[in-house]
């Protein structure tokens, strides 16, 4: 068996969703798509997202370039390919495109090899469970009024949802990023768990007021509260606050999360699909997490990343982020808060060949 051909295309999705770039100016939302076949057939399917509207075009030309590199090989062999593709071109350019480029490559050969096996790929990764927790993450946005939060945070309860993630780090006072919080759980009550995320928003000291302000309301946890190459200022913070710190989802490659781990600087590990590697490495940071006794969660890509999670024994929950679902004809559902995953082979995704036609240039 060997890979045969590959096709890609840029989509841009209608934004409806809030914003990737948090820039309230894009209406769209760009993704390029692959199909990688085999000369059995056999197709896999991937996509590489996540980048300025400006570097798509760049994305869709690296992603070519290096899947010219498989023409030929056997599909089975992941992580000789990955591992390959990540040498040859990470010469050059160790993070950035090349690294989304060859994550999009490895999602699809592990779809491929779900196929050829007749197994899911949650279970070829290791198959801990086929029930994934999963919170709501596409809503709760910065520009949202206290009225705007409350509302749409009883909607994603009325959707399912027992986890909320609020965005919070745009207020000129802590106090109001407080009372934002407040709105939250006023409206959705004491059973609902609210994850707060500031995207890098804070230095130290600011994220450390915010931490003792909020500490004694129970929110699940505060993340990407300073920058993430602050490791030192992570573990001062995790020290300090009783609720949990998460950090990891801007990390490129797996080497910045063993000094995370060791310096404690993380309570739950965040890893984003694209920038680690793809399912390979998101693997194995998932294990190096695990002798850390840390839990780990993912980061975007849902309908990728739930067999990841599902697939070891520290894997806490799933975000789940609709903004490439329109990609699909069908995507794992949530009810009770839980994403249960089937038995259809590889990753049981589909493109939707109507939206894509329609989108797509």
């Amino acid at each position: 068996m060997e890979i045969s051909s590959f096709e890609t295309k840029i989509v841009s999705l209608p934004l409806q969703h809030g914003s990737p770039s948090n820039r309230s100016d894009e209406n769209t939302f760009n993704v390029v798509t692959l199909r990688l076949r085999t000369k059995g057939d056999v197709e896999g399917i991937g996509y590489a997202c996540f980048v300025p509207s400006i570097l798509t075009r760049a994305m869709k030309e690296v992603l070519d370039a290096l899947l010219v590199l498989t023409i030929g090989s056997n599909p089975l062999m992941v992580e000789e390919i990955s591992e390959g593709l990540l040498e040859t071109a990470g010469n050059g350019a160790p993070a950035g495109l090349v690294t989304r480029a060859v994550s999009c490559i490895d999602v699809a050969l592990w779809d491929i090899k779900g196929k050829v096996l007749g197994q899911p790929v949650y279970k070829l990764l290791g198959g801990y469970t086929d029930t994934v927790p999963a919170y709501a993450s596409g809503s709760l946005w910065r520009p949202y009024s206290l009225d705007e939060l409350g509302t749409s945070a009883k909607d994603l309860v009325d959707d399912g949802f027992t986890s909320m993630k609020l965005r919070v780090g745009a207020e000129a006072k802590l106090d109001r990023e407080v009372d934002r919080f407040q709105s939250v759980k006023d409206a959705v009550g004491p059973d609902i768990d609210i994850m707060i995320d500031a995207n890098q928003a804070w230095d130290l000291n600011t994220a450390i007021s915010f931490g003792k302000k909020i500490d004694s309301q129970s929110a699940y946890w505060l993340e990407d509260p300073v920058h993430h190459q602050d490791v030192d200022g992570l573990a001062v913070l995790a020290d300090k606050l009783d609720m949990p710190v998460v950090a990891g989802e801007y990390h490129y490659g797996i080497m910045p999360f063993r000094p995370m781990l060791e310096k404690k600087s993380v309570d739950i590990v965040m890893v984003d699909l694209l920038r680690v590697g793809g399912l390979t490495q998101w693997i194995k940071v998932a294990h190096m997490a695990e002798i850390f006794n840390v839990p780990i969660v993912s980061h975007l890509a849902t309908e990728v990343l739930v067999h990841a999670v599902a697939a070891v024994p520290n894997g806490l929950m799933v975000e789940h982020m609709p903004w490439t679902f329109p990609l699909f004809r069908d995507v794992p559902s949530v009810a009770n808060g839980t994403i249960t995953l089937g038995d259809l082979p590889g990753l049981g995704l589909e493109f939707d060949e109507g939206i894509i036609a329609q989108y797509s240039s």
